[in-house]
């Protein structure tokens, strides 16, 4: 058996040899993958010279296969099939999908957004489990090894290299306290930042946040009597206690009837949080995590507007 070297093989042939076949007649399968008919003669020629056969001789009514040219038109057939498959993405089909997805967030992100993302889930998703863990100091390198597929973060937030961001939704920060605090029946001045003791709410260990900023410009310091990584418990000690704290209004809405709390608006002009999602830009090509982005935008979309 004659070997022929791959390599050496101009895949281009094929689609012309496949017409050749098929329409046996120079002319027409010129016409079909438009060449003119000199083009046409000249690649039947080569292709004659690669497989060693004429493929096409005169017969009674005009050009005939030969037997090799007749065993080759349905492997030929298959594999120009197999050849543009390659090329063609697989439709995506999300009750198909079997893995894990690992997300980074805060307990604020997973009350508000978890229910609604898991709730598409179970329709369209079955087979995909959802794994939640602290965002911690080192949350840029979890999202840059693939250790994390997706979290969170605003929109001031500086980006890694490689990393890639979308916008998510837009809420807006709130003082939030127990009803029968102090200042319940007034407006929240930028003082009682420095009267009252603060919960603060740090996932980085550092303690800071752009509030401390805004304060500081204002000579005004504020007391961090508690600081936790989880936004429910702030607002829990706020709510049995005279401490007061500044978090997202819609998750301290969402517990403002349970916990008995009032919201007011900070003492500033700048109250928007304009939230996020990040991902590694290296996996922005998976089909999965562009459908499961969707799925947290609608489930964000539901909570915050």
């Amino acid at each position: 058996m004659r070997e022929v070297n791959l390599s050496g093989v101009d895949l281009n042939l094929l689609p012309v040899l496949d017409a050749l076949l098929r329409r046996r007649n120079v002319t027409r399968a010129a016409e079909d993958v438009g060449l003119s008919q000199p083009a046409m003669s000249r690649a039947l020629a080569r292709l004659r010279d690669v497989l060693g056969d004429p493929l096409l001789v005169r017969g009674r009514g005009g050009l005939v296969l030969t037997p090799r040219a007749q065993a080759l038109a349905p492997k030929l057939e298959e594999a120009l099939a197999a050849l543009k498959g390659l090329y063609v993405t697989p439709e995506f089909d999300p009750q198909a999908v079997r893995r894990t997805i690992r997300l980074a967030a805060t307990d604020a992100y997973t009350v508000l957004v978890a229910p609604g993302v898991q709730r598409r889930l179970e329709r369209e998703a079955p087979g995909v489990l959802v794994k939640i863990e602290a965002i911690g100091p080192d949350i840029v390198a979890q999202v840059e090894n693939g250790h994390i597929d997706l979290t969170f973060g605003l929109s001031n937030m500086p980006l890694p290299p490689g990393a890639r961001s979308e916008p998510l939704c837009r809420d807006r920060l709130a003082v939030v306290m127990r009803r029968g605090h102090p200042t319940a029946n007034r407006a929240f001045r930028l003082e009682d930042y420095a009267q009252f003791d603060h919960v603060g709410v740090t996932m980085l260990g550092d303690g800071q946040s752009d509030l401390d900023g805004v304060l500081a410009a204002h000579g005004i310091s504020r007391r961090m009597a508690l600081t936790t990584p989880h936004f429910i418990a702030a607002l829990a000690t706020v709510a049995r206690t005279d401490l007061v704290t500044t978090v997202s209004r819609a998750f301290a809405q969402a517990f403002a009837t349970q916990f008995d709390l009032r919201l007011t608006d900070p003492p500033f002009e700048e109250t928007g949080l304009d939230l996020t999602m990040l991902w590694n830009g290296q996996r922005g090509a998976d089909p999965f995590l562009d459908w499961f982005r969707g799925v947290i935008r609608d489930a964000a979309a539901e909570v915050y507007g």
